[in-house]
């Protein structure tokens, strides 16, 4: 007894034009086939059941693997929200960033000058700025001059304390002041108040020191003591 191969289901191609252009075949599309197999077998000559629970194993398989999928898009949205909900309440805070700089020379070949900013928590009576090499190497120091506390920017020139050039490279920057009652602070460098938040292109930056920073390069986000 000869059977014509199935070519519609419903009415509708199989053929991958018309009832699924994409050839994206569903758990249900794939149930449908099967079901639709067995309607239309040989009698005489039924499909081998090993073949069966082949398909239906493939149908499992398959609605597995989208529970998976749904199940994962599902936790990497919960993982956004709550990383929009920190970056947003973290607004107030401190960030910290890189704590070295780095040297580069120009096209010429002379030293770019490196600008960078120190945050002082009390008024300077007076201070010093150390900057060592990627060797812990004492490379320059930089006297700090009377001033109000609050946030104010250096300029180092690349030049050693015996005013040769220095290497270029990452250095360090350790800061120390005096207040007016002559007690010794730490100068805080590379950490900034955090303004606002943007979302933009599905990223996260926080603005710092009036400039957009991707908040992947946030090292630390803490509270400073008043």
């Amino acid at each position: 007894m000869a059977v014509n191969s199935i070519d519609t289901l419903g009415g509708a191609s199989l053929d991958g034009v018309g009832l699924n252009p994409k050839s994206v075949l569903s758990k249900d599309d794939f149930l449908k086939l099967l079901i639709t197999q067995l309607q239309y077998q040989d009698p005489t000559s039924p499909m081998d059941t090993d073949k069966i629970l082949e398909q239906t194993s493939q149908l499992a398989s398959l609605e597995a693997q989208q529970n998976t999928n749904k199940a994962l898009e599902q936790l990497s949205s919960s993982f956004k929200q709550n990383k929009n909900f920190a970056a947003v309440a973290s607004i107030g805070k401190y960030a910290k960033l890189d704590t070295s700089i780095k040297l580069t020379k120009n096209q010429d070949g002379s030293m770019k000058p490196v600008s960078f900013a120190l945050d002082f928590a009390e008024d300077v009576k007076s201070g010093t700025i150390e900057i060592y090499d990627d060797k812990n190497r004492l490379v320059k120091t930089m006297n700090i001059d009377e001033t109000s506390k609050g946030k104010h920017n250096f300029t180092w020139k690349g030049l050693s304390d015996a005013g040769e050039k220095a290497k270029t490279g990452d250095y360090k920057i350790v800061a120390k002041y005096l207040n007016p009652d002559g007690v010794t602070l730490n100068a805080d460098f590379g950490s900034y108040k955090i303004q606002s938040v943007k979302f933009e292109d599905n990223k996260t930056y926080l603005k710092l020191n009036d400039s957009f920073v991707d908040f992947s390069k946030v090292q630390e986000i803490f509270e400073k003591n008043s």
